[in-house]
Formats: C-alpha cells, sequence, structure tokens
C-alpha cells in the first residue's frame, strides 16, 4: 500500500510555499517591531493573541468542516488569507494595524487547519498515521529552511529593509494557492448533517462530550502548551547575546533543517514504538534545550540548542495529531484536532503574555528555568496518567 498519496503529497507542497512565505518572515518579525516601537511585553501580547485568534477558529471551522462534510473550501480560504496579510504588514505600522494583519494570517490557518489534518487522516491507516503527519510536518518545514534563507540573502544584500520583505513573501503565498485547485473533495460517509448552527465556541462543547482517553492524553498536552511561549522568545535570547540579525535568521535556518530533517524519521518511528514513547522522548529533550538556553551566551551554544530543538519539535507536534487522529472517531477528527489546537493556542497566548513579563521583572534566563523544570511534571503526568496508545 502506498503510505504518501498523491493528496499528502500536494497538501504537503501546499504547506512548503505557505511557509517559505510566512518564514522569510518570522525570524525577522521580532526585530522588525522593536524597530517600529513594540516593547517586549507588546510582541509577547501580539503573538498570544495572534495564536489565540487562530486558536478559536480552528475549532469553529473544523467543526464546521466536520458537519458540512467539506473540506477543501476550508483549505482554499485559509490559506488565501494567510497569503494577502503578507503584504498588509508591510503597509501597517501602527500596533492596533499590526495587530489586525498577523490576527488576519492567524486566523486563515485557523480556517484550514482542521480540515487539511482530516484530510491528511484519511490518507493514512491507523498504522501509517504518523508517518503521513510526519511527510507533511517534513515538506511544510523544508519551506521554513528555504523562507528564512530567503530573508538572509535578501537582508545581507537590502540590510534593513523590511518592508519589501513582506511584499516579496507574497509570491510564494500565492504559488500555495495555485496547488490547491489540484486537490479533489474526498466523498466522506453520507449521513444527516446537523441543521442547527456551530457555536464559535464549539471547542468547550466537544471537550464535555469526548471520551475519556482524549481528554487525558489533551489535558497533558495542553500543560504543556501553557508553559511553552513562542519562539519568538528563543530568537530575542540570541539577540540579547549581540548577536546579528543575519546570524539570528542563520541559526533559524538550522533549526527548522534540522526539524525537516527528523520529522518523517520520527514520524516512522512513533508508529513502530508508539506515540506516548516518541513524545515523552521530545519533552524529555524540549525541557534539557531550555535548561541550555538559560545559561547560553556564545554562538556554538545557541547553534547545540536549536539542534536539540529541531529534534523535540519533530517528535512531537505531528506525532501529537496522529495520536489524536487515532483516538477520535472519523467523523469527528477534524473537530477533535481543532479543539486541541484551539486550546493550544490560548494557552499559548497565555504562556506568551506570561513569558514577556517574566523577561521584563526577572530577565530572561527565569523564563528558561522555569519552563524547563516545570516540563519534568508534564512528563511525570504522561508517564503515569495517560494510557499507552493502542493502534
Amino acid at each position: 500500500m502506498k503510505v504518501i498519496t498523491r493528496t499528502v503529497w500536494i497538501l504537503s507542497l501546499v504547506s512548503l510555499f505557505t511557509d517559505v512565505a510566512s518564514e522569510m518572515l518570522y525570524p525577522v518579525m521580532p526585530i522588525y517591531l522593536k524597530e517600529i516601537g513594540f516593547s517586549i511585553l507588546l510582541i509577547g501580547v501580539l503573538e498570544g493573541v495572534a495564536e489565540a485568534t487562530a486558536g478559536l477558529s480552528k475549532s469553529y471551522f473544523g467543526k464546521l468542516s466536520d458537519v458540512s462534510g467539506k473540506r477543501l473550501p476550508f483549505v482554499r480560504i485559509g490559506y488565501l488569507m494567510s497569503t494577502v496579510s503578507k503584504p498588509m504588514m508591510a503597509v501597517f505600522v501602527y500596533p492596533l494595524w499590526v495587530l489586525f494583519s498577523r490576527t488576519i494570517d492567524r486566523f486563515g490557518k485557523g480556517i484550514r487547519t482542521g480540515a487539511r489534518d482530516a484530510l491528511l487522516s484519511d490518507e493514512a491507516t491507523p498504522q501509517t498515521k504518523g508517518q503521513v503527519f510526519g511527510f507533511h510536518r517534513a515538506m511544510d518545514t523544508v519551506g521554513a529552511v528555504i523562507g528564512p534563507s530567503v530573508a538572509l540573502i535578501y537582508l545581507y544584500l537590502f540590510p534593513g529593509n523590511y518592508k519589501a520583505l513582506f511584499l516579496l513573501a507574497f509570491i510564494p503565498g500565492i504559488v500555495a494557492i495555485s496547488f490547491t485547485f489540484l486537490l479533489k473533495e474526498a466523498k466522506m460517509e453520507s449521513r444527516k448533517f446537523e441543521l442547527t448552527p456551530v457555536s464559535f465556541f464549539s471547542f468547550a462543547q466537544y471537550w464535555k462530550e469526548s471520551p475519556s482517553t482524549y481528554k487525558k492524553l489533551v489535558a497533558g498536552l495542553l500543560a504543556f502548551t501553557l508553559i511553552n511561549s513562542s519562539d519568538v522568545f528563543l530568537l530575542l535570547k540570541i539577540k540579547e547575546a549581540g548577536l546579528s540579525d543575519t546570524t539570528i535568521i542563520g541559526v533559524y535556518v538550522f533549526y527548522n533543517l534540522v526539524y525537516a530533517l527528523a520529522a518523517f524519521p520520527l514520524g516512522k518511528l512513533s508508529d513502530k514504538i508508539g506515540f506516548k514513547r516518541t513524545i515523552i522522548f521530545g519533552f524529555t529533550v524540549f525541557a534539557f534545550v531550555y535548561l541550555g538556553m538559560s545559561i547560553s551566551n556564545e554562538l556554538h551554544e545557541f547553534v547545540i540548542m536549536f539542534l536539540l530543538y529541531g529534534i523535540y519539535a519533530a517528535a512531537t507536534e505531528s506525532v501529537a495529531k496522529a495520536w489524536i487522529s487515532n483516538i477520535s472517531e472519523k467523523k469527528d477528527i477534524a473537530t477533535a484536532i481543532g479543539t486541541y489546537t484551539g486550546f493550544q493556542s490560548v494557552f499559548t497566548m497565555i504562556a506568551s503574555s506570561f513569558a514577556g513579563f517574566l523577561w521584563l521583572t526577572l530577565g530572561s534566563s527565569s523564563i528558561f528555568l522555569f519552563t524547563s523544570a516545570t516540563t519534568f511534571l508534564v512528563i511525570l503526568y504522561l508517564i503515569i496518567v495517560v494510557n499507552r496508545d493502542r493502534r
């Protein structure tokens, strides 16, 4: 049986080009925001609010996709909104307008995520979920290697010219949208669709109705999210050490390269040894990375930390979605993943805002020490409370 199907390839290419566009901007975003007057605390709040918007909408549109029996409209509209947001960042410089542009981007992600992940799940068997989600994440992260690399070359040639970079990011976004028209809507099982309106807070309703295995797993994953702030703070830590903007982007490219190379092998490994063991391994690596970041000040130290950080990311993000899709009813997969990512984004907002507060009051090291210590508590919870995954 063919594991990586045509649909998986197309969705992966869509994500690749979208990430080229997004990741051209992500590593320069905190630098750009500081240049136009944003404080560290305001950057944390901005990232948190944007992620919370994405999260709330992920659950709603995931449920809407399940109820309507449609996937592609959500995928196309979601990627379109994210693409349109890129040139908006070049035009708007006032905090509220920047927040609006960033929110449009995240809202687009919220619309497409549940439907896209449901399409991926439909292309896999319970025994190949890790591979399929891992392959998609690997391709997605290749875009996160190409994007910052383009930004690195561009800023080397045109230092400080951030606005034109936002306009340049519009091009790969258009390519991504074009690929979505190669997809075909799969026929879902016929059933009577609900005629009642879907609540924007449907994630709360699904949480009440979900099985205990889902609640136990997602509770542990969300506890981790509550202490895991935006990656922006990792980049700001490198900036605080006095390294150049191009060095920061270079380290970020290296991290994404490791992530891209490790995602598929670790996804395949999770199909063999189990999702639980793979995620616990990833969280353990994460804890040591954050401990190391609290004392790192030299380039070679940051390179080692970001190498390990890439391994952590590859062992957790796509594996978590594969695990959730395996313990959920097929008719509720978009809702189940959307509910998880919905809560996840709200908790990321809290974590990022709290991290910004800690940085200002106690210094940057406090964030990393606190996160490292509490991660071990989450690992203990997963070991004791969460059942071993059954496939």
